[in-house]
Order: C-alpha cells, then structure tokens, then sequence
C-alpha cells in the first residue's frame, strides 16, 4: 500500500488573501486511510443565503419550494440529448428552460447539424489568447464566445480550461492559458466575463490538479498543500472571484487519493467556502463515481446521464445517506445560477451569425498571439517589393484547419489557410509556390516509435506513374473474413482510430484519404486490415522497420516475415535490414484490432515506421528543397497534432518535419519556420533558419494572420506563456514518477516549481 499524505488542519488561503467563507477548514487534502474520506459537512452552502427582492437567490428559493422530490433528482443528473453535449430537460411547468451546453473553449462546437450548418467562429486556440498578455482581448474573446453560444441555441459555454500546463506534452494545454497562475487566472476570469456579458453561463474546467491525458480517467495526482494553492487553484479562484463564472466542471482524475468530482476538500471546503463560490458543479462526462461520495462531497449535477445521480441518489436521500438539504442545495445552486446570469429570463434564441465580422476578430487575436522567437538579418518582415518569388513548403500549408483535436474542436464558418494568406497577400508581383516536403499531420502523430515510412517511398501494386502509397484493403473483422469492405491507396500506413473518429473530434489533415466508416472505425469496430506495395529506399544502408500496434501486427519484406508483433501495448517492434537506393522491395503488412483492452473509445491504432541513413532524403523532401534554392524566401509551415484522450509521444515535429526544414534551410538561408502548434515541440534546427514564428492554433483565419506578421503589416507582439525546453530532460518533470507516472499515481515532487 503506498504511503498517504495528510496535511494538518488549518485555514488554506488563495494568493495571500483569505476568501470569503475562508474560515471553514479542511482536515487534509489526501485522505487519512486506506477507505476513508476526508471529514467534512456536507456543501450545503451559506447557512444564511442574503435573499434580496427578486434576486437570484430569492427567485430561486422561491422555485425550490415547489420542486417535487423527483423533480430535484431530475435536476441533478443530465439526458442524453444528441444536440448538446451536456443537456438538461426544461422544467417546463415553472417556466425553467433547459440547460442546453456547447464544448469550448476555442469557440462553440455546435453539436447540432441543423443549427448554423453545425458551424461557428474557430477561434485561436485560447494558448494563442494567452499569448497576447492582453486580459481586455481575452474579454473581447469571450465576449464572441458568448454571444455565438447564445446565437446558437446555448445557455452554458463549456469553458474556460484552467488546467495549469505542468507536462509539455500534455494533450490539452491548446485548451489552457499556460504555466503561470497569475495569467491563466486573468484570462480566465476575463474570458468568462465576456462570455457572461450574454445570457450565457461560463463554465471553467477541469476542477483540479487535470494537467495529462495519459491515464486520465485514472491517475492520481499527489501534491502538497502548497502546491495545490499556490498553483493548481489560483486559476479557478480568479474565475469564480472575479469572473463569477456560472459553473465549475469537476476532473476526470484523482487528487490525493480521491476522485476530483467526490472530494469533499476540494469541492466543499476550498471551492465552496474558501472561495465562496455560489454557482454549482458538474462532473466531466462520465466523471462521477460513488453517488453519496460525490453528493454529499458537493458534486451538484451528474453529466451526461444518471448513472449514480438518478434513482441512486434517490434512495440514497430517502435513507438518510445524503441529506434532503444537501439535495436542495444542488438543485438551488442551479436555479441559481440560471437566474443569476439570465438564463430563465433571455431564452436562447437562434441568430444567424456576423461571419465575416467574427472572422475579423478571430484574425486580429490569432495576430496578437504570434510569437516572434527568432529574426537574423532583417529576415523579417517580408519587403513587398524585394522579393520576387516566395517558396511555401509543409505539407498543411494548404490546411486551413491546423487546430487542436477533441472535445474542443470547432466546425469554422471559413477558412483562410497559411498558403491562401500568404498568397493573397503577396498579390500579383510575388511568385508564391508550394511543395508538400513531407506527409499531412492527422491523428496517428500521437502514436509512440519511429515516424511513418513516407509515402515518396512507397508504391502500391500496378500504379500509375507519379502514384505513392500503398494499396489498403479493409475488412469489418479482425480476422480477414469474406471480401474486403473497403479497397483504396493509401499514403502510408498509419491509424488512430477509436476516439478521434467516431467522436468526430479529429482536426486531422485534409490532405489525408477521408476516414473509413463506422464499421471499420466508429465505437465497437475492431478491422483488419492489408496493406500491399513496394519499398524503394532513396539511399543504400541500414534501415531499422518498426510495427507500432494495438492489436496484432506482421511485416513481410520480399516474401519473408520480418517483423511478427503481439501488439499488446504501443511498444514498437523492429528489425534492421540493408536496402539499396533505387531498389524496390516488395512489401506485405497485415494488422488486426484484436488486442485485450481495445475498445470503441481507442480503437485501432497501427504504424508503419522506419529510421533511415542521415543520407537517405525522401523525393519530396529533395523536390521541396529544390523550390527553396530557386526561392528568394523559404518559408516552411510545420503543425503537430494535439487532442485530448492522447498525450504527444515527445516534443518532436512529427512526419520528420525537422528533416525538411534541415533540408529548406540548407538549400536557402533566409528560410522561415512557422509553428502551428498548441504547445513547445523540440527546435533542433533552430540555429540554422532566418526566422522563427510561433503562430499556434490560429483559428479560421490563422493564414491571413501569419501573412500580417510575415509582412509587416501587425507587429509580433505575442510572448510565450510557457516554457519551450529543448528537451524532456530539463523540465521539472523529467522522471517517470512524476509522469506519466508509476502505477496510476503521479508524484507532483517539483511542488511549486512548475515551468519556466
């Protein structure tokens, strides 16, 4: 049994100032035994509420008073409603309009197809926000937000993320406002300022310590009272102090012990009391576990559904297990909030949207976000009249649509990508050209080993000149039963399927083949699938072939069996073989989603991967470089993929983009490098490039704000909200135990020394 870490009673602070309330104490962050919880009353709240004439708190007692007690349970858990993400039926006979959620935070992810085309403004990612230090902008931000949500059919805006970006490469720090207290916390509360500004509800997520995807659902998170209120709570403090958000999400993970959505000191005592907050709590989807645990802890609503909320919490309340004032306080901190920002008296109402106009804002934050991280010899910015010719290399170049993937992710009313921007501005006297360099960026980038065999060395069977790839063939069963549901070329053999398909949350390239159907790649499915074609290796050498799968996996090269994998886990097998430039090596590839723990949430998950000669340039890395020589200005867009559910493998660029811009660079000195990232990757060609922009998720107008900065037009004024290390190594992070952690537990040992 691992040791459990108690913190002695006494009064917890924010920032140095004790909050309203702050005088109920908290016996301990982690919990005193094996099975016990932390001692503290149920969060009924004020014992006293200040009810003034028609004031929220009045009108909500005044509603409270006619609730049924089958009408307080209904109010507590959410339905199941395929609009909305989180949802809660009208009250209809009391005139209390349905509780109608959208994802965020990066906009609003209307869920509804019917709704506005299911589109709405793609924002910068809220790290772009951050990077702008601007709290007005940030407002200005949530104002948008709050007002697409309202125009939508949304009362409740599932955002901001408060989440402190402790781990690099945590999948979500996109969502986040980086690795300061203080600036996350300004952001944050003016974000939901603006949001508020509209008869919309703020919701600020993930109530607490949510900082890593890997294991998510599961990990427990051990840190010091000192750590939690000096880091890890500040954020949320500004927002429920100073933006008054609506609601708080609860987390998925465990703190000290103990799920975050049934921890009585975290819910209870620091969230309720220290900081008085009078709004109410949601779980995450599916977050919520013991049913008196939770409630009586301060959980308030149960989302997606009534899984212990419904006729659990029920029973639990006419036994005594939860308290009927514990039950009505739930349901009061609800009605609430709904009167308190409007929610009853402005029902949503569906507008259509000022796009272009949005867009314009979403173009001048993306702007203020870029980041100037390196310029040599007046590289930047672009002359217009300089210059003749312009070479645009990445493969998502022409991808209007780099953005982070997950619950998040936002359907964009337009899009203007890198290549668009760049073009239109340059106008008719700059010749702009594209070459792709490497392959499109999707999902598979957050598998773990050697990166995918490029499509450049690959050719399916009887192809037509010029075609790449390999000849795909799918079947609806792991077992290569009947005839194939699916036949198509494909540029490499790399899948994440699961999670970022049939959720629909893939910010994916869409340069890729589109994704297969439901029945090879929605919840439940478990394919197989062949892959046939040849090898032909650009240099001669020693080539190490690696198999990455979840689910078995085999390699046949020139009709032997190389590479035989269990595929238990993610670990790559591998084999080294020699290859001779120009030699075409016949090869055979078979996976089946078969392996225990597969599910409709993960789903198949397969690569291809190899690690070459130094000397062994793929075609298009060579034809992209060529442009560059010929080029007066180089300049190379590279992404990654971000989501939830994942954490990145590393830091690196994936697709061996480091390799093209090494490649750009030497052929053209004044190459410039634009990130479209949502967090630090690795810059191992940093001294050899002109110019460095870090341009983040830049929403739907991210090409025409790279083109303002590239030429001149908006000055570079974003600073970095998190540290860029160079590698993993030097962060305070760097041991397994603190992550991704050692048997479900994550030592916070660096306490307060987070980032920089």
């Amino acid at each position: 049994m691992r040791s459990r870490r108690t913190i002695s009673r006494r009064r917890f602070v924010v920032s140095g100032a004790a909050g309203a309330g702050a005088g109920a104490t908290a016996a301990m962050i982690g919990p005193a035994g094996a099975n016990a919880h932390p001692t503290a009353t149920p969060a009924s709240g004020p014992a006293t509420p200040d009810l003034q004439p028609e004031g929220p708190d009045q009108r909500a007692e005044q509603v409270l008073q006619q609730l049924t007690l089958e009408e307080k349970i209904a109010m507590t858990h959410g339905e199941m409603n395929p609009n909305y993400p989180f949802y809660l039926p009208p009250l209809s006979r009391l005139g209390i309009p349905a509780l109608t959620m959208a994802d965020g935070p990066s906009g609003v992810r209307v869920a509804d197809p019917v709704t506005n085309g299911g589109k709405a403004t793609a924002m910068p990612a809220t790290i772009a926000l951050a990077a702008t230090w601007d709290l007005a902008l940030a407002r200005r931000y949530g104002d948008l937000v709050g007002r697409e949500a309202w125009s939508t059919g949304h009362n409740v805006q599932l955002g901001p993320g408060a989440d402190i970006a402790r781990v690099p490469v945590s999948g979500r720090i996109f969502e986040s406002f980086g690795e300061d207290p203080l600036l996350s916390g300004g952001c944050a509360a003016a974000y939901v300022t603006g949001i508020q500004t509209h008869p919309v509800a703020a919701c600020v997520k993930h109530y607490c310590v949510n900082n890593q995807e890997t294991n998510r659902t599961r990990y427990d998170a051990q840190l010091s009272e000192r750590a939690l209120q000096e880091i890890y709570i500040p954020p949320f403090a500004a927002a429920v102090r100073q933006g008054d958000a609506g609601l708080v999400m609860g987390a998925f993970n465990q703190v000290n012990g103990f799920y975050a959505c049934e921890h009585p000191v975290l819910l209870a005592d620091i969230l309720k009391r220290q900081l008085a907050f009078p709004g109410f709590v949601i779980s995450d989807w599916g977050a919520a576990h013991g049913t008196v645990e939770s409630a009586n802890a301060g959980l308030d609503q149960e989302q997606p559904s009534a899984r212990v909320f419904g006729d659990a919490l029920q029973a639990a309340v006419q036994t005594g297990a939860v308290p009927m004032a514990r039950l009505d306080d739930m349901a009061r901190r609800i009605l609430r909030t709904m009167f308190a920002h409007g929610l009853v008296d402005r029902p949503v109402d569906l507008i259509p949207l000022p796009e272009r106009a949005h867009g314009q804002i979403a173009r001048e934050i993306a702007a203020q976000g870029i980041v100037l991280l390196k310029n040599n010899d007046g590289v930047l910015p672009l002359p217009s009249g300089g210059i003749r010719s312009i070479a645009v290399i990445g493969a998502d170049a022409d991808n209007a649509s780099a953005a982070g993937g997950g619950s998040g992710l936002v359907t964009p009313t337009y899009t203007v990508s890198p290549l668009d921007g760049i073009r239109q501005r340059a106008g008719a006297a700059i010749a702009v050209e594209h070459a792709p360099g490497t392959d499109p960026v999707s999902a598979a980038a957050l598998l773990p080993g050697p990166p995918p065999v490029p499509a450049s060395v690959l050719t399916p069977p009887e192809a037509d000149a010029g075609v790449h790839g390999l000849r795909a063939e799918y079947w609806d069963n792991p077992g290569f039963l009947g005839d194939p549901a699916l036949i198509r070329t494909e540029p490499h053999v790399d899948l994440n399927f699961g999670f970022f398909i049939y959720t629909g949350f893939n910010a994916g390239s869409p340069n890729l083949p589109p994704t297969p159907g439901p029945s090879l790649a929605g919840p439940g499915a478990l394919p197989s699938v062949r892959w046939t074609g040849t090898l032909t290796a650009p240099a001669t050498g020693d080539y190490v072939l690696a198999l990455t799968s979840l689910g078995t996996s085999r390699l046949v090269l020139d009709g032997q069996p190389l590479i035989d994998n269990l595929g238990l886990d993610l670990t790559p097998a591998t084999a080294t073989v020699t290859l001779s430039v120009g030699e075409p090596h016949e090869v055979q590839i078979e996976y089946a989603a078969d392996a225990a723990g597969i599910s409709g949430n993960i789903g198949a998950q397969m690569r291809f991967g190899w690690q070459h000669p130094a000397d062994a340039i793929p075609s298009r890395v060579r034809e992209a470089a060529d442009l560059a020589s010929r080029s007066d200005v180089a300049v190379v867009v590279v992404r990654d993929y971000e989501s939830e559910e994942m954490d990145r493998p590393d830091l690196r660029l994936p697709n061996e983009q480091d390799q093209l811009i090494q490649e750009v660079a030497a052929a053209n000195p004044r190459t410039i490098v634009v990130v479209q990232t949502g967090a630090a990757v690795a810059m191992p060609w940093l001294d050899d490039v002109g110019a460095v922009v870090q341009a983040w998720y830049g929403g739907q107008e991210q090409g025409n704000a790279i083109a303002d900065i590239l030429f001149g037009d908006i000055n570079p004024s974003g600073k970095l909200p998190l540290t860029f290390p160079r590698s993993m190594d030097e962060t305070p992070v760097a041991t397994e135990a603190q992550y991704p952690g050692v048997a479900g537990v994550v030592e916070y040992s660096e306490d307060v020394f987070v980032g920089y």
